[in-house]
C-alpha cells in the first residue's frame, strides 16, 4: 500500500526521475508459440494486448512487462552477452523506469492505462529459453504483471509515467 499522503515517505515514493520508455513489445499468438514483435499494440480494457493468447482471460495477467535493465542483469548472471526481448516472454520492455515502484499504482503508456497486478515470477520455459540456470538467473528479475484499465495503444517510444494519487482516485485539488 502506498504511504498516505501525509507520510515523510509518500514524495519519496511517488517521485520519478523521468518517465521511463517502451523499447520492445510482442505478443504471444498462442501457448508456447514464438513472441511476435510489434511497433504497436491495442491494449483492451479488462483483456489484455489485441493478439496475445492471455487475452480475454482477464484475471491479473493480462499484460506482462519487463525492465530492460533486468534483461541485462540476468544476461550478466548467465554469462551471456545479451537476452533477447522475445525470450523472457514479457509483452512489454522498458527502461528508465523502477516497475517494482509502481506497485499498488496505475500507470500510464501511450494511451492506455495499466495497473499493477503482481510480480511476473519464472517458468520453466526460461531453462528452455535461456539454458541452463534461466530459472534462477530470472528470479526477481521476472517484471510485473498488470491488468488493462482503459484501453489504448500502445508504441514503441511510448512514455511510461505513474498516474497521480489524485488522479487514479478522482480526488481534486485540496482532497
Amino acid at each position: 500500500m502506498l504511504a498516505s499522503e501525509d507520510s515523510r515517505l509518500h514524495p519519496l515514493m511517488t517521485t520519478h526521475r523521468k518517465p521511463g520508455e517502451v523499447v520492445w513489445i510482442g505478443v504471444r499468438p498462442g501457448p508456447r508459440q514464438a513472441m511476435l514483435p510489434v511497433s504497436k499494440v491495442e491494449a483492451r480494457q479488462n483483456v489484455g494486448l489485441a493478439g496475445d493468447h492471455h487475452t480475454n482471460r482477464g484475471g491479473r495477467r493480462q499484460v506482462t512487462l519487463i525492465q530492460r535493465e533486468h534483461l541485462d542483469a540476468v544476461a550478466s548472471i548467465l554469462g551471456l552477452d545479451a537476452v533477447a526481448p522475445e525470450l523472457a516472454r514479457r509483452n512489454i520492455v522498458v527502461e528508465g523506469i523502477n516497475l517494482a515502484a509502481l506497485k499498488d499504482r496505475r500507470f500510464r503508456i501511450g494511451s492506455a492505462i495499466l495497473e499493477y497486478s503482481g510480480l511476473c515470477h519464472p517458468c520453466s520455459r526460461m531453462e528452455e529459453n535461456l539454458g541452463s540456470g534461466g530459472y534462477n538467473a530470472m528470479r526477481t528479475h521476472g517484471g510485473i504483471l498488470a491488468r488493462v484499465i482503459q484501453s489504448g495503444l500502445i508504441r514503441v517510444g511510448d512514455d511510461v509515467s505513474p498516474i497521480s494519487i489524485r488522479e487514479q482516485y478522482g480526488l481534486a485539488e485540496g482532497q
